[in-house]
């Protein structure tokens, strides 16, 4: 794993799902899970007109009421560059850092795209330009590989990460 304490960083961002509009619907789905669990558990009183066996009401607030609002606070896209490559991690999907050496990048531009339009929306998403690692937004990086292969990373400062991979191709030339 990547630390701050690298002499070679020259760049780190690290990006969290902290949009209103998910956490609204996030905390509105929690809080109609929960509101079942204590309706049904505690206050006796069934939840709905056909209830759900009291295990199930459970496992369904614990699962929407817990589990996925701490999953998406807990979700996160840090990308480093440092003289050798660039790095990402897609926290919890991957436990370490991915490595894009620098040796095979053919190409990279800072860029405006279309989330939904082109990719699906936001996560690990693949689409028609190739696999995205996004949080929120529309920006980013477009990296070409030598093998062809096309890779986005999302960004909230895409000039500034285009510019670390450029200063960090130009240490490799020298």
């Amino acid at each position: 794993m990547m630390n701050n304490y690298r002499t070679d960083l020259l760049y780190r961002e690290v990006q969290r799902f902290r949009q209103v509009w998910l956490w609204v619907v996030l905390l509105g789905i929690s809080a109609v899970s929960i509101y079942g669990v204590v309706q049904q558990l505690i206050l006796d009183q069934p939840f709905g007109n056909n209830p759900a066996p009291d295990i199930f009401v459970l496992i369904i607030g614990l699962i929407f009421g817990l589990g996925f609002p701490i999953f998406f606070y807990k979700i996160s896209l840090t990308t480093e560059v440092t003289s050798d490559g660039l790095y990402f991690r897609f926290f919890p999907m991957h436990l370490s850092f991915q490595k894009i050496p620098l040796e095979d990048l053919k190409a990279y531009e800072a860029i405006t795209y279309r989330p939904l339009k082109e990719y699906g929306g936001w996560g690990i998403r693949y689409g028609a330009k190739g696999k995205a690692y996004n949080i929120s937004g529309n920006r980013g990086v477009q990296l070409e590989l030598s093998s062809g292969k096309r890779i986005l990373i999302g960004s909230q400062k895409p000039e500034e990460l285009a510019g670390a991979i450029g200063s960090a191709v130009k240490m490799l030339r020298r």
